[in-house]
C-alpha cells in the first residue's frame, strides 16, 4: 500500500509538472513588470498546477467512491493549467485576447464541473442518468451561445441570450430540478453543505462570465478597449470556479471518509 501511494504521489507530481511544458509557443515573449493581465495569467497558471498535484495526491486519502470526484477535480485544474500557459503566451506576445483557447478550455472543464454534481450525488444515492445529460446539455448551450457571440458567428445580443438560457437551465436543475431535490432529500449533512456551496458558486461565481461578456461586448461597444479588464475578470473567476470548486469537493470527500474511519 505504501509503495502504491508513493507511486501515485510521483505520478501526480509528474502530471502537474507536465502542465508547465506547453509554454513554447511564444518562448521569445517577455512578461513586462507592468503587464498586470499577463501577471494574472501567470499566477492562476501556477495555482492551477499546484491544485492539480494536490487533488491527485489526495485521491489516496479518500474512500473509493469519492476518488472519481477528486480525480475529476484534478483533471479540471490540469486542463485549465495547460490552456492558461498558452493563453498567457498569446497575451504577452500579441496583446490580444485568447478567446479560442479560453473557450476550448471551458468546453472541456465546464462540463466536467457539471459532472461533479452528478458524481457527488451518485456517491450517496442511486442517481438517474437524466441529471448527467441535462447538466451537460445546459452547459453546451451556454458555451456555444457565448462563443458564437464573442467571435462574431452571430449577433452578440443573440449569443448572450442563448448563453444565459443555458446557464438558467443549469441553475434550475441544481436548485429545483431532480439534482436539487435529491440532494435535499437523501444527502447527509456534509454533502448537502457541499452541494449548496457548489450551487452558489455556479450562481454567483459563474455570473462573472456574463457580466464580463456584457461589459466587453455590449456595454462598451469596443471589445478591444475592454480586453485587459475582461481578461482579469475571467482569470479571477476561474480561481473561484475551478480551484475553490474542487476544494469543496475535496473537503466533503475527506469529511465523509473520516466519518466512516
Amino acid at each position: 500500500m505504501k509503495l502504491f501511494k508513493g507511486k501515485a504521489m510521483k505520478a501526480a507530481l509528474m502530471t502537474a509538472a507536465l502542465a508547465v511544458t506547453p509554454t513554447v509557443a511564444f518562448a521569445d515573449a517577455n512578461l513586462a513588470s507592468d503587464d498586470y493581465v499577463g501577471i494574472s495569467f501567470w499566477l492562476i497558471s501556477m495555482a492551477l498546477v499546484a491544485s492539480t498535484a494536490f487533488f491527485f495526491i489526495e485521491t489516496q486519502r479518500v474512500e473509493g467512491k469519492w476518488k472519481t470526484s477528486l480525480t475529476v477535480s484534478g483533471l479540471v485544474t490540469l486542463v485549465a493549467a495547460v490552456h492558461y500557459f498558452y493563453m498567457r503566451d498569446v497575451w504577452v506576445a500579441t496583446g490580444d485576447t485568447p478567446t479560442v483557447y479560453r473557450y476550448i478550455d471551458w468546453l472541456i472543464t465546464v462540463p466536467l464541473l457539471m459532472i461533479e454534481f452528478y458524481l457527488i450525488l451518485r456517491a450517496i444515492a442511486n442517481v438517474s442518468s437524466g441529471i448527467f445529460w441535462r447538466l451537460t446539455i445546459g452547459t453546451l448551450i451556454m458555451l456555444i451561445g457565448g462563443y458564437a457571440g464573442e467571435v462574431g458567428y452571430m449577433n452578440v445580443w443573440l449569443g448572450f441570450v442563448i448563453g444565459m438560457a443555458g446557464w438558467f437551465y443549469i441553475l434550475y436543475e441544481i436548485f429545483a430540478g431532480e439534482a436539487g431535490k435529491l440532494s435535499a432529500e437523501q444527502a447527509p449533512d456534509s454533502v448537502k453543505s457541499a452541494f449548496a456551496t457548489m450551487r452558489w458558486i455556479v450562481t454567483i461565481g459563474w455570473a462573472i462570465y456574463p457580466l464580463g461578456y456584457f461589459y466587453g461586448y455590449l456595454a462598451t461597444g469596443d471589445p478591444a478597449s475592454a480586453a485587459a479588464s475582461l481578461n482579469v475578470i475571467y482569470n479571477l473567476a476561474d480561481v473561484l470556479n475551478k480551484i475553490a470548486f474542487g476544494v469543496i469537493i475535496w473537503n466533503v470527500a475527506v469529511t465523509e471518509t473520516e466519518a466512516k474511519a
